[in-house]
């Protein structure tokens, strides 16, 4: 029996940075501030993706790839980007664009969207002042929109995931969107707001509805994938926080993940029976998309599937005993898991979350196999992760959130997008790497401006 979990944000790590933070700078005031305007836009709003068959393209049609990373911290208790206790917000931003990451996956919990919808958002903790004084007596709210406009700055995009329910460093741990005081409706109410607020800021160019639905069979609450209007489906959430995103700016990707488990044929979700259903990692079971496809009515160009694959070193799964290479991997978990849909020309994948340690062994193996399999393919993909305290798959960046993971970094780099010898931006003004980059051009570089 697969029994996976991870426990990918190192608390420990981050209680131990804050602590310093509080030495070196002293407790920074958390009060409630009302919620400021939306951001205002300073560029020419035509940046927005949709989809063709399998492909992203812009709004001329042309294909582009979204190649990139995760930065975690705002879905946890942090409520900021961790690392801000001692790197500068700017720096990091720049690197990742000089380095060739045109897209920041950033997770995020409905209750802190809920808190700044609220009016409630506070002045964190976690952001050392001395390393960032232009985020000083920002608030959570304040120090996200600093960092679009950074984003912006570098032709970077941003792409926002639902992390879990509640501002918690193991939030992802809970199988479903709703828990606690955070109801399903406010799941999509939360969704609703941060979509208007940005909806005029083609910075933030996609929505990842929710990230790793999971459960297995016997477990309860559990995310399944049928035709129904269950709570527990997670495909008929993903269609109604879509059509309610897209009724607010239908111009935003909808990103939707996979689940866990999915019946296997002859049976349906009555069983309990563990051999009466397929496994795959958490989210990364798309199996249901097959026979119930997500359905997001006139804006269906607006959906992307984005499953999580991951390696040995995470949970050593069955396909992973014995012999096995990139064809047993292609053929018995990525091409009946979600593959399928790209080789059919369904939808677009968007790999959401994918990364490891560098063992010299099999994680390494699977790590290759699945970096070509992305770069053979140009599917898009988003590297976990940017931080260094992910406790079962480190970072590009090492502990002093400084430097970089040379070595995991050569392996990322041939699955970012270049041209030429340059980094790609999905920005049609921007060059990856701001103005005057050298090691990056803008969308209008390499296709021109019609």
């Amino acid at each position: 029996m697969i029994s996976f979990r991870r426990k990918r944000l190192a608390v420990a790590a981050a209680a131990t940075a804050t602590a310093t933070l509080f030495a070196l700078c002293g407790p920074v005031a958390a009060e409630a501030a009302p919620a400021p305007a939306a951001p205002s836009r300073a560029a020419a709003g035509d940046d927005w993706l949709h989809t063709d068959g399998n492909r992203i393209v812009d709004q001329s049609g042309h294909r582009v790839w979204l190649t990139g990373a995760n930065w975690f911290g705002f879905n946890a208790t942090e409520r900021v980007f961790h690392g801000l206790w001692s790197a500068n917000l700017d720096t990091v931003t720049q690197q990742m664009a000089q380095r060739g990451i045109n897209i920041v996956r950033v997770p995020i919990s409905t209750q802190l969207l809920l808190e700044w919808k609220n009016g409630q958002a506070a002045v964190p903790s976690a952001v050392n002042t001395w390393a960032n004084p232009e985020l000083k007596d920002k608030t959570t709210l304040e120090v996200f929109d600093a960092f679009l406009a950074t984003a912006r700055k570098y032709g970077i995009k941003v792409l926002l995931d639902v992390h879990s329910a509640e501002a918690d460093n193991s939030g992802h741990i809970h199988p479903v969107w709703w828990k606690g005081s955070i109801t399903t409706e406010q799941f999509y109410t939360a969704w609703e707001w941060v979509t208007d607020r940005y909806k005029d800021d083609d910075t933030l160019v996609a929505m990842d509805i929710k990230n790793e639905p999971h459960g297995k069979q016997s477990e309860s609450p559990r995310a399944k994938w049928d035709g129904s209007t269950d709570q527990d489906n997670f495909k008929y959430a993903c269609e109604t926080a879509g059509k309610r995103i897209l009724a607010v700016n239908p111009k935003v990707l909808i990103l939707c993940e996979g689940i866990e488990v999915y019946p296997k044929n002859g049976t349906d979700w009555s069983s309990t029976a563990e051999a009466d259903y397929h496994y795959d990692w958490w989210g990364g079971n798309l199996r249901g998309a097959a026979e119930h496809p997500v359905d997001l009515g006139a804006q269906q160009d607006q959906l992307v599937y984005s499953p999580h694959d991951y390696g040995p070193l995470v949970f050593q799964q069955p396909w992973f005993q014995g012999t096995w290479d990139r064809t047993t991997l292609e053929r018995d978990v990525w091409d009946p898991n979600w593959l399928y849909l790209h080789k059919n020309n369904t939808a677009p994948l968007l790999i959401g979350e994918w990364g490891g340690f560098l063992d010299n062994g099999p994680n390494e193996k699977w790590m290759k196999a699945l970096r070509d399999l992305i770069v053979e393919n140009r599917i898009s993909q988003t590297f976990w992760c940017l931080n260094p305290n992910s406790g079962d798959t480190g970072g590009l960046l090492n502990n002093d959130w400084t430097t970089w993971d040379e070595a995991k970094y050569a392996l990322l780099k041939p699955a970012l997008w270049q041209e030429g010898g340059k980094f790609v931006s999905l920005d049609h003004q921007v060059p990856l790497g701001g103005e005057g980059a050298t090691t990056g051009i803008s969308l209008s570089d390499l296709y021109g401006s019609g």
